[in-house]
C-alpha cells in the first residue's frame, strides 16, 4: 500500500514574541490549506525564559521546549531551524545551523550589520553546494497584491518605470515614557524603525520594479533619547512592557528619511517612522511608469489600485482591484472570492514557498544573499545620514551566493 504521508520536515524556532507568534501560526495553518510535499512538524520552541517558552509552547502546539539554541543545532531530529530572536543572535544561530545541515528560515532585517550579513550569505553560499538552504523572512512579498504587483510589472503594465514612492509609518513610540525595548538599543536591534520597517519597505520596492536601490541620501533622526528601563520582574512583550523608575539610552533612529536612485533609471522617495501619531501599521506604495500606475496600501492589503494611462480619455483613473480572485497569487487556497484574508496570511505563504523550494532543493527567495543586499542599503542610509545626506552606494561585488564590500561613495549630489 503506498504511504499517500509527505516526509516530515522537523522544525524548531527560536524565538516565541510577535514573530514568534506569527511563524507559529503559519506552521499551524498552512499544511491545512495547501498540499505541501513536506509536512511540517512543530518540534522544539526554543526561548531563554524556561516558564515563559513552556506557556508559548503549550499555547502554539509546540511538541517540546528548549532554553538553549545550541541543543537545537545539535539535534539530528531538526531539519529546519527558524530564527525569530532578536537580530543580534541571527549571525551566530544561521552559521551554526547551516554547518550543522539545517536549513534556516531567519527574520529580517538578516542582521545588525554588513559584516555580519556577509558572513551569513557567505555560510549559506557554501551550505547551498550540499542541498541546505537559507532563507530571510520578508513576509509582505507574500501579500497577495504586492505579488500581484510584481506580475503586473513584469508583464511590462506600467511601461518603463520612473518613480516609486514607499512609507511605512506607525506611532507606537510617540509616548516619550513608553520602556525601552530591545528593538531600542542599537547593539540588540542593529537599527530602529530604518531596520525595522524601512527594511519592508526598501524589499518590496525591489521585489515589485526589480530593480535595486543603487545609491541613497538619508536622514535618519530620534526624538526621543532616553526611555523607562522596563521591569525584568514583570513579564515582557516583544513590543513593550511594564517599565521601572529606572533609565536608559535610546541608540536608534526613531525615523529614517531617504531618497534612492534605482538600477533601472528610476528614483525612489522611502520614509519609515514609529512616531507618524495616528497611524498604527500603514504602509503605502506607489509605482509610476510610462504606461500606468499602481498604488497598494497595507490598511487596505487585499486592493491594489491600478491606473492604465493609455486607456481612453473619458475612462482614465485608478481602477480598485479586489485581490480575491483564484487566479490571484495564493488565493486559491483560501476562500471564495471577495471574502478577504488579513495579516498573518503573508507568514503562511512565506511558509508554502519555503516548502516547496526545499523539497525541490531549489534555493528559497528572497535568499541570505537578498538579505545582505538590503542590509547594504540600510548601512548607506546611515552612512549618508551620519556624512551629511550625500549621495552613498550602495554597491558590492556579487559572486555567486555572496557579496563583498567594495569603497562607498560620498559625493554630493
Amino acid at each position: 500500500m503506498t504511504d499517500v504521508h509527505p516526509p516530515e520536515l522537523r522544525v524548531a524556532l527560536v524565538g516565541h514574541g510577535f514573530m514568534g507568534a506569527a511563524h507559529s501560526q503559519a506552521f499551524r495553518v498552512a499544511p491545512r490549506f495547501f498540499d505541501l510535499p513536506l509536512a511540517p512538524v512543530m518540534s522544539t520552541l526554543v526561548g531563554r525564559n524556561a516558564a515563559a517558552t513552556t506557556a508559548a509552547a503549550e499555547k502554539w502546539g509546540w511538541q517540546k521546549t528548549s532554553n538553549d539554541w545550541h541543543e537545537v543545532v545539535d539535534d539530528p531530529d531538526i531539519d529546519l531551524i527558524d530564527i525569530s530572536s532578536p537580530g543580534s543572535t541571527h549571525v551566530e544561530i544561521a552559521v551554526a545551523a547551516l554547518a550543522a545541515g539545517k536549513h534556516v528560515l531567519c527574520e529580517k532585517p538578516l542582521a545588525n550589520s554588513v559584516e555580519e550579513a556577509e558572513v551569513m550569505a557567505a555560510a549559506a553560499a557554501e551550505a547551498a553546494k550540499k542541498g541546505v538552504f537559507a532563507m530571510v523572512g520578508f513576509t509582505y512579498r507574500r501579500v497577495p497584491a504586492i505579488t500581484f504587483a510584481r506580475d503586473l510589472v513584469a508583464r511590462g503594465a506600467l511601461g518603463q518605470i520612473r518613480q516609486v514612492r514607499a512609507a511605512y509609518l506607525q506611532d507606537w513610540l510617540v509616548d516619550e515614557e513608553g520602556p525601552m525595548t530591545w528593538r531600542l538599543d542599537k547593539s540588540k536591534a542593529g537599527s530602529g524603525s530604518l531596520g525595522d520597517i524601512g527594511a519592508h519597505a526598501i524589499d518590496a520596492v525591489q521585489f515589485i520594479t526589480g530593480q535595486t536601490l543603487d545609491s541613497v541620501s538619508g536622514l535618519l533622526h530620534t526624538f526621543v533619547t532616553e526611555r523607562p528601563l522596563l521591569d525584568e520582574s514583570v513579564a515582557q512583550t516583544s513590543l513593550g512592557g511594564a517599565a521601572s523608575s529606572e533609565r536608559g539610552q535610546v541608540t536608534v533612529d526613531d525615523v529614517a528619511l531617504f531618497t534612492a536612485r534605482l538600477s533601472g533609471g528610476a528614483i525612489g522617495t522611502f520614509e519609515a517612522t514609529r512616531f507618524a501619531t495616528g497611524r498604527k501599521n500603514a504602509f503605502r506604495i506607489e509605482i509610476h511608469g510610462s504606461k500606468g500606475a499602481l498604488a497598494f496600501d497595507l490598511e487596505r492589503e487585499n486592493e491594489l489600485e491600478f491606473y492604465d494611462a493609455e486607456a481612453p480619455s473619458d475612462l482614465l483613473g485608478f481602477k480598485r482591484i479586489l485581490v480575491t480572485e483564484p487566479e490571484h497569487p495564493y488565493f486559491a487556497n483560501w476562500w471564495p472570492t471577495g471574502h478577504t484574508i488579513g495579516y498573518e496570511h503573508g507568514f503562511s505563504h512565506q511558509l508554502v514557498d519555503l516548502v516547496n523550494a526545499l523539497a525541490a532543493g531549489e534555493q528559497p527567495t528572497p535568499s541570505f544573499a537578498d538579505g545582505l543586499q538590503v542590509q547594504r542599503v540600510l548601512e548607506a542610509v546611515e552612512r549618508s545620514s551620519d556624512g551629511g545626506s550625500a549621495w552613498t552606494t550602495t554597491a558590492g561585488t556579487t559572486d555567486g551566493d555572496t557579496t563583498t564590500s567594495t569603497a562607498t561613495e560620498g559625493a554630493r549630489a
